[in-house]
């Protein structure tokens, strides 16, 4: 199955850290991001771990749940947390789902390519599984984001994408390359020049298809 933005992300009831969870549910009217990784004790996804341990307090701000998949079992990742803890020096309190039958990691096609060529596969072999997606409280995707085994993330990037994401949810508005919050945003091309500046007040015109203009406040 292929997940594309704007699909209704799939929902599905798996066991977690945090008890059974319906993904659906689970959201509710937050944000929230659905971040998977190969396997529990090993080196990068421990700092991928550690890194969204320590940013809990931004994603809690941003109204955003986040959510770990792994193909290990929910009493493997409660050892894993320890070493994740220790790491970091934050607390891992967000859930991590039991995938060991891999039907979330099929249902989003988190999987590589050459694990659908083997009949059989196991979890032991899904060694190369690394995806995120970010999901709306609408439940429809808002981004995706697919690495190979030996690049972490950066969620630096994931934390930018996500505000800018709420930015323009709803707006007609864009932002340009390597926003950040504070910076201009761009006037979407659904508003003439007249209307633009009704809804925002001074527009800064570079070309007549790329207009800047102060952020909206939130």
């Amino acid at each position: 199955m292929t997940i594309r933005i704007n699909d209704i992300a799939p929902d599905f009831t798996a066991d977690s850290t945090a008890g059974e969870l319906s993904l659906h549910d689970w959201v509710g009217n937050s944000y929230a991001i659905l971040f998977s990784h190969p396997k529990d004790f090993t080196p990068v996804c421990t700092t991928e771990f550690g890194a969204v341990a320590q940013l809990a307090p931004e994603f809690a701000k941003r109204n955003t749940k986040v959510m770990g998949v792994s193909v290990d079992t929910v009493e493997e990742h409660k050892k894993w947390k320890r070493d994740i803890e220790a790491f970091s020096g934050a607390p891992a309190d967000f859930p991590i789902i039991d995938d060991t039958s891999l039907h979330v990691s099929k249902l989003y096609s988190m999987l590589p390519a050459d694990a659908y060529l083997t009949d059989g596969r196991t979890p032991a072999d899904s060694a190369t599984v690394r995806t995120v997606f970010i999901i709306g409280p609408d439940k429809k995707i808002r981004l995706t984001m697919s690495y190979p085994m030996s690049v972490g993330r950066n969620f630096a990037e994931i934390l930018r994408a996500l505000d800018a994401i709420q930015a323009t949810d709803g707006a007609p508005i864009a932002t340009p390359a390597n926003w950040i919050p504070g910076q201009d945003v761009i006037v979407g091309l659904g508003l003439d020049d007249a209307q633009a500046k009704r809804q925002f007040g001074d527009i800064d015109i570079k070309l007549p298809y790329l207009r800047f203009t102060k952020a909206p406040k939130n």
